[in-house]
C-alpha cells in the first residue's frame, strides 16, 4: 500500500495494490499499521458509516469540534467521488486551504483526514457509495457544517455549483469567516495537543 501525504497536515491518500485476474479482484482496504504509520497512532475505530448519493450530491463541509473530533477513513465501495479535506484549525500554516483526491471502485484509493479536519464529498456518478470508518461515534451536538460555497476557502467542482444537489443544513451552514467569529472553529493548538495525547496513547 502507498501512502502520500496530502498538502493538509493531518491528510493522507492510500494506494492499495489490486490483485485481479479473469475471476474478479482482491484488493486490502485497510490496514492497522499502515494507517499508523501515517497517522503517528491507530485509528481507534467507534463506528462505521455508509451513505450513498446521486450524481452532483454535495455533503459537506463537515467537521467536528476537538477534543475528541472526528477523524475519518475514507473509500468508495461503488462509484466515484471527489474528497475534498479543508484545513479549519485555526492558527494552523494550511488555515483556509484545501486539497481533494477522486476516490472511486477503480483504484480504490482511500483518504484519512486527522481530527479537526473539514470534509466533503461530491459525488461523480449515480449511486455513488461512501464508506467512512470514524474514530468517534456521531454527538450532534459537537458536529457542525460550513458552507460548501464559501468563496474565501473555494473549492473547485467538476459541475456547476448551481447544480450541485446539498441539504438545507449544508446550505444555511455559515461561512469559514463566520464561524471563525462564533468561535465555532477547532483550533491548530488544541488539535495538536490532541494529536499527541493520540500518539502518546493517553
Amino acid at each position: 500500500m502507498q501512502i502520500r501525504p496530502l498538502s493538509i497536515s493531518g491528510a493522507f491518500e492510500f494506494t492499495p495494490v489490486i490483485r485481479g485476474d479473469e475471476r474478479g479482484a482482491f484488493v486490502e482496504t485497510y490496514r492497522f499499521e499502515a494507517l499508523e504509520e501515517a497517522a503517528g497512532h491507530p485509528l481507534n475505530l467507534r463506528q462505521a458509516n455508509l451513505s450513498t448519493s446521486a450524481k452532483a450530491v454535495a455533503r459537506g463541509i463537515h467537521y467536528a469540534l476537538v477534543p475528541p473530533g472526528q477523524a475519518k477513513y475514507v473509500s468508495a465501495p461503488y462509484g466515484a467521488f471527489i474528497d475534498f479535506i479543508v484545513d479549519i484549525r485555526v492558527g494552523s500554516p494550511t488555515f483556509g486551504q484545501w486539497d481533494s483526491v477522486i476516490i472511486d471502485d477503480k483504484d480504490r484509493r482511500m483518504v484519512y483526514l486527522a481530527e479537526g479536519l473539514g470534509h466533503a464529498i461530491v459525488a461523480l456518478t449515480p449511486g455513488a457509495t461512501v464508506s467512512y470508518l470514524v474514530s468517534e461515534v456521531y454527538n450532534p451536538e459537537r458536529e457542525l457544517s460550513l458552507n460548501l460555497l464559501d468563496p474565501e476557502i473555494g473549492l473547485v467542482f467538476p459541475f456547476d455549483p448551481d447544480a450541485l444537489l446539498t441539504s438545507a443544513r449544508d446550505t444555511e451552514a455559515p461561512t469559514l469567516a463566520e464561524a471563525g467569529e462564533l468561535g465555532l472553529l477547532p483550533r491548530w493548538d488544541e488539535c495538536n495537543a490532541y494529536y499527541t495525547s493520540l500518539e502518546n496513547g493517553i
